[in-house]
């Protein structure tokens, strides 16, 4: 079993080693075929992580089995690289030639030895003229000694150049299952959908013992028994078997309706002889960013689609919440701007249900005066100034590879973005910098802003270091002086006026305008610090078929203005854009 690690090229790898093996037809293969869903081809990114299972005829004439599992490369979805690494014996480090080793290429290299995986480094992209891969292979064997002896495997996803030796030095160098098919059946659920007609579906890795079809299994930590109601492995599609044996990946469909429990990291035994361990857990990131999601239609649609895709994306985190002026909806948590990006869109595609997503925000401890401290993930429910002792936010590392000739265009973002030096380091041409960072000040378009500064060669990892004091406000925004919820926001005390003025600017031309003049204002301690009237679309209120004069015609106007507020006082209608100018994001709009 082993899984592709990388921050471009591991869909292409994946599919040379599915023509490798011939695992299907040559009139069925097409581009990224892992690939299934429709916001995956749309951003050409891998979301999911997917197994599948593969035979391949080697120079020495035996037949191996190769379980492979295709595995994400944005940081958003980090928490898809951790489980697929768990259930790995191996993984292929692939490495860009034209990038070299990138930020991410550490972390996950970081995370596959702590995990056991046996590693190995594969440059790719070796056909395009220029390439320097001398210097990229004495970076990996800094990076991975054992293999200081050793020749760095060099290929082509694109074309196949080296295809044949990678899958050569897979079958007979890196490690076997180490399972047992005589002890007691164990095995780990690193993966769960939902099927509307089937129920549950587990991804699951046996790691001892058989599973047969028919079988009473039971989830171990839950104590819940269930039946298997077909199993069977991956290819492009489902392929049912009779039994699993140790070491292989494949499915099981349990026929479980309940989508509110979390399956991820559990472990399969026999219910009548159950083994006497729990595997070792699959540790998830915690959530970093808030954003509300209201339904454009039904509420219930909404929620049962939310809990399937938690089924899915076992770092989504859901919180039923009401507001005044959208309704029922939830507060959802998760790992970065992009995944929000991804879980609307597939909210769409998916499940045909169009919904508003309102400003997003990273949590806060709040220390009150009473010596009470609460945790912060909706700016509406953030404390009064009067009331606050002091404020912590999460400050996370951020380490940054970057070329030398882009570095001090790095340091002044960085700078820029409240961050604070800790070290640098150099890599032959590259150079490694470490900062302190406020996670709110990265998780909007920073990432997109040091792609464009370093001409697309720079690269972040990001590892959060904890909470630490900070001196931030709550920013409230009123419209037509009834105080929004959805649009409040928290914000540094020395930014507070300038971003104030930004906002009530941009949602000038984004409310909806009414036929009298709208209001907005922008408080902080109770104080107004900045205010905009969105211009009205105005009928004459005197033109009646009369000659009335002046006064009459301004106390008339002046009534219709009292009675229009009085009356549209809690209708304030909020489309999209207007919580979408809140927040610019330059290459990801929700």
């Amino acid at each position: 079993m082993f899984s592709i690690r990388a921050d471009h090229g591991k869909s292409t790898l994946s599919d040379r080693i599915i023509e490798a093996t011939n695992t299907i037809s040559s009139r069925e293969m097409e581009d990224q075929i892992l690939d299934d869903l429709q916001v995956e081809r749309d951003h050409g990114v891998t979301v999911k992580a997917r197994a599948i299972q593969n035979t391949y005829l080697a120079d020495n004439n035996e037949k191996y089995e190769i379980n492979l599992i295709d595995t994400p490369g944005h940081v958003d979805f980090q928490d898809e690289v951790t489980k697929s690494l768990t259930a790995s014996d191996n993984a292929i480090l692939l490495i860009d030639a034209t990038q070299g080793i990138e930020a991410q290429t550490l972390a996950n290299l970081r995370i596959g030895k702590k995990l056991g995986v046996k590693i190995l480094p594969v440059i790719n992209k070796v056909d395009i003229a220029g390439i320097n891969t001398h210097k990229i292979e004495t970076e990996i064997k800094t990076l991975c000694p054992e293999y200081q002896n050793r020749d760095i495997l060099k290929i082509s996803a694109k074309t196949g150049v080296g295809i044949h030796e990678l899958m050569e030095t897979v079958v007979l160098n890196l490690l076997p299952p180490a399972g047992n098919d005589k002890k007691k059946l164990s095995a780990l659920v690193f993966d769960s959908y939902y099927d509307p007609f089937q129920g549950v579906i587990l991804y699951i890795r046996i790691v001892d013992g058989i599973l047969k079809n028919n079988q009473k299994l039971m989830f171990l930590s839950k104590n819940i028994t269930f039946q298997i109601h077909e199993l069977g492995i991956f290819t492009t599609i489902r392929m049912p078997k009779s039994q699993l044996k140790s070491g292989e990946v494949g499915y099981l469909i349990t026929g479980i309706k309940n989508v509110d429990t979390s399956y991820v990291g559990e472990t399969i035994t026999d219910a009548n002889a159950p083994t006497n361990s729990l595997l070792p857990t699959i540790k998830m990131s915690q959530v970093t960013v808030f954003a509300g999601i209201y339904p454009l239609g039904d509420y219930k649609l909404l929620a049962k689609a939310l809990k399937q895709l938690k089924l899915n994306d076992s770092s989504l985190s859901i919180k039923e919440e009401y507001s005044n002026a959208l309704g029922m909806g939830f507060r959802v948590g998760l790992l970065g701007i992009f995944h929000l990006q991804i879980i609307k869109e597939r909210l769409k595609k998916e499940f045909l249900i169009d919904v508003l997503i309102t400003y997003p925000n990273v949590p806060y401890r709040v220390y009150l005066k009473n010596n009470e401290n609460v945790t912060i993930v909706n700016p509406a429910t953030f404390p009064n100034f009067e009331m606050i002792d002091h404020v912590d936010e999460i400050i996370i590392k951020a380490t940054i590879i970057t070329p030398q000739k882009t570095i001090n265009a790095v340091m002044k973002l960085l700078s820029e973005n409240r961050g604070e030096f800790i070290g640098i380091d150099n890599h032959s041409d590259l150079v490694s910098l470490s900062y302190r960072v406020p996670l709110s000040k990265i998780i909007y378009s920073f990432f997109n802003k040091l792609k464009s500064i370093s001409h697309g060669y720079a690269s972040l990892a990001t590892t959060s270091i904890g909470y630490y004091r900070t001196n931030v406000v709550r920013l409230d925004i009123y419209i037509n002086y009834v105080r929004v919820d959805e649009l409040t926001s928290i914000t540094y005390k020395s930014e507070s006026e300038s971003i104030a003025q930004k906002i009530v600017h941009q949602l000038k031309y984004t409310i909806p305008k009414r036929l009298y003049p709208l209001p907005v204002q922008v408080m902080m301690e109770g104080k107004v610090i900045a205010r905009v009237d969105v211009p009205p679309l105005r009928k004459n209120a005197a033109v009646s078929g009369k000659n009335n004069s002046i006064s009459k015609q301004q106390e008339l106007l002046r009534r219709q203005n009292i009675n229009q507020r009085k009356a549209a006082s809690n209708d304030i209608e909020l489309p999209q854009k207007v919580f979408s100018t809140m927040f610019k994001i330059e290459d990801e709009e929700l």
